[in-house]
């Protein structure tokens, strides 16, 4: 899939979010800098974590292909680990895998483009309570890296210094706890809307739409018995997350 333009990292990943159709997602640079011979270790890994990323760390940093982009990316690490609570050495590897329903939520919520967007995924994970289990990953350089240590971290950093304030706010449609995801499927195919997730809890079930979807979750509500709201962070967290 391609977008029509180029709108950023973060919105290519979430775009292949929404489209998955397999238990599992690994998002991958295009470069294949990480070794695919892992990609297995990640599937398995995510039997049991929602969150599987990779970790280039080797003694305790990680060695780019100049001593400015290493220190860089070290500071850069420890800012992501204080504005997004994240214990991970490596929170900038391009490589993460997900179980699909958890990787729905954080595409859905998601709303950096930029390079950033991989420090806003674990700050999400963070607030709404998923497992995260980082395994390690062996890496090329790979050279021609369109990142600008200058002008990009300092874009980076700004984003980082805002997610503490973003309103993570998307419309949900309210539906009964035990609704059959079939119906919502096919509620949401009339409407012709995908990507969506439902976030369950024993007292309700939140079936989680894009920021632009009220229109399309207003029919599903109608059809399904439900009523449309919205939910952000405090009401998504601590559910089970099943990708529709």
């Amino acid at each position: 899939m391609q977008q029509p333009t180029n709108l950023g990292k973060g919105a290519a990943v979430r775009l292949g979010i929404a489209l998955a159709t397999g238990s599992y997602v690994i998002a991958a640079d295009a470069d294949m800098s990480i070794d695919p011979r892992h990609f297995p270790e990640i599937v398995a890994a995510l039997a049991t974590s929602n969150l599987v990323p990779g970790s280039r760390v080797v003694h305790g940093h990680i060695e780019y292909d100049s001593a400015l982009r290493t220190m860089a990316g070290g500071v850069f690490s420890q800012l992501v680990r204080h504005y997004t609570g994240s214990t991970l050495r490596d929170t900038q590897c391009g490589c993460k895998g997900f179980q699909r329903g958890p990787a729905r939520i954080l595409g859905l919520l998601g709303t950096i483009n930029g390079y950033a967007a991989d420090a806003e995924v674990l700050f999400l994970a963070n607030q709404l309570g998923l497992s995260v289990n980082p395994i390690h990953v062996t890496w090329d350089d790979v050279g021609g890296s369109q990142v600008r240590v200058g002008r990009d971290s300092l874009a980076m950093i700004r984003e980082l210094r805002g997610l503490a304030r973003a309103k993570y706010v998307n419309p949900v449609v309210e539906l009964a706890p035990d609704v059959d995801p079939g119906a919502i499927a096919e509620a949401a195919r009339q409407v012709r809307i995908q990507g969506l997730v439902v976030a369950r809890a024993e007292r309700d079930a939140l079936l989680v739409l894009p920021r632009d979807g009220s229109l399309a979750g207003l029919s599903i509500a109608n059809a399904l018995g439900g009523k449309l709201a919205t939910a952000g962070l405090d009401e998504l967290r601590a559910r089970s997350y099943e990708a529709v």
